[in-house]
């Protein structure tokens, strides 16, 4: 299958106003992944997740990141309970706290 011209190289950093060579070398991982605004543009683009990206280069939005921090120690501990928990009853949680039926 040919790739879509669409998402060359070139295309793709000029649509998030990055340079080519750069977008190269993020894709190489010879230098440090762009900020998070740069990180959204590239998902729109691409069409996946921008959490999962961002998680990808190390980082979190920053309306995750103010969450976090207008409550710390409650995260902390959720994430600590959750992380050895299966993904099936993490996304029950999710849906329950989403749902508001808690």
């Amino acid at each position: 299958m040919e790739a879509s011209p669409d998402f060359s190289l070139r295309r793709v950093a000029s649509r998030c106003d990055i340079t080519p060579a750069y977008l190269s070398r993020v894709e190489r991982g010879e230098v440090t992944p762009p900020g998070e605004e740069t990180l959204i543009k590239l998902a729109q683009e691409l069409g996946e997740d921008r959490d999962v990206l961002l998680a990808m280069a190390g980082k979190i939005s920053a309306d995750l990141r103010s969450a976090i921090l207008a409550r710390p120690q409650l995260f902390a501990e959720l994430i600590r309970s959750i992380k050895s928990m299966p993904d099936h009853a993490v996304l029950r949680v999710v849906r329950e706290v989403r749902d508001g039926n808690w």
